[in-house]
């Protein structure tokens, strides 16, 4: 069992405890009148006759039952929270064949016609926002490529993104294509994936280079830490394109397995906003469903067993 798991047991655990507690202390207050609770002791008379009077004006056994169920709810609720967060927290994992390897698509068969949106460089005030609700009004997942230094910048964000259950991965903490020693990488890497953690409770497995350089050294610390290195097969060219031209760059390079490429952050980004709803339609007319770069891999985990399987 891992320490997350375990973690996350022992959390379950006191939550219902504390409910349990919250509930007994809560219901006692309901059954004993407020005169009860005077700070000196009552004659046994004066109790006697209290008790009396209580049950007379008030009938507190369905009193009882009415809180005790809503007690029992509370703590459904909350385990019902626990499993999601614990979702939540793997979602940016990938199968472990990924780790260490250089990925630029999924290798799918044309029939399973599924492509994964990424957005690198954020986040990023107001234009992440503003992708983020496109991505809920039509419903889809994607996967944001985070710069550490903007994380920090914007913490709640972050966990706005997180929230909403999109994949998270890495993308260094300052952005820069500069060649680095092993020392370097890892403050780049390691210093990104634990504020990623630290604010998220995710614990990623997936990294970006930027410009997708892999020969400055970060591709090469990444894989030995096992992380996915995650590259794409269409890119979008938001950073220098006009908004009339993204949907047509995005469509030409598009297949089945395909990671598409765009930005959140790092800039003026609203080209990307404005062109993005366009280029989920014309996706979904095409027969494409969208999913997450961890979901995608999986994809093509089962892919392969299930043409394993078929062969034996």
């Amino acid at each position: 069992m891992t320490k997350l798991k375990r973690l996350l047991m022992r959390q379950r655990k006191n939550l219902i405890v504390a409910f349990m507690a919250a509930a007994g202390s809560f219901l006692l207050g309901v059954t004993l009148p407020m005169n009860l609770r005077a700070t000196g002791p009552l004659e046994p008379m004066q109790a006697k006759v209290l008790a009396v009077s209580q049950s007379q004006e008030q009938q507190p056994s369905s009193n009882i039952n009415q809180f005790s169920e809503a007690i029992a709810h509370r703590v459904e609720f909350s385990e019902q929270a626990l499993a999601q967060l614990q979702e939540t927290r793997f979602q940016s994992g990938v199968p472990s064949e990924f780790k260490g390897t250089s990925i630029r698509e999924a290798k799918l068969d044309s029939q399973h016609k599924a492509i994964a949106l990424t957005f690198d460089d954020g986040p990023w005030p107001k234009t992440t926002t503003q992708i983020l609700d496109i991505l809920k009004k039509n419903n889809i997942k994607a996967t944001f490529f985070w710069v550490g230094r903007y994380l920090k910048n914007s913490p709640e964000l972050g966990k706005q993104v997180a929230a909403a259950g999109h994949a998270i991965g890495n993308h260094t903490w300052n952005h820069e294509y500069l060649q680095y020693n092993e020392e370097g990488a890892a403050r780049e890497i390691d210093r990104t994936s634990s504020l990623i953690e630290d604010l998220t409770g995710i614990k990623t497995s997936i990294f970006r280079p930027p410009g997708g350089i892999l020969n400055n050294g970060l591709a090469a610390y990444a894989q030995k830490k096992n992380y996915a290195v995650v590259l794409w097969s269409a890119d979008s060219l938001d950073w220098r394109t006009p908004t009339e031209s993204l949907m047509d760059n995005v469509m030409r390079q598009a297949n089945s397995g395909g990671i598409v490429l765009m930005h959140d952050g790092g800039g003026n980004r609203s080209r990307t906003v404005k062109a993005l709803p366009d280029i989920i339609a014309k996706l979904r007319k095409k027969g494409y469903i969208f999913v997450t770069v961890p979901e995608l891999l999986q994809m093509q985990e089962q892919e392969l067993k299930h043409q394993e399987t078929a062969h034996k």
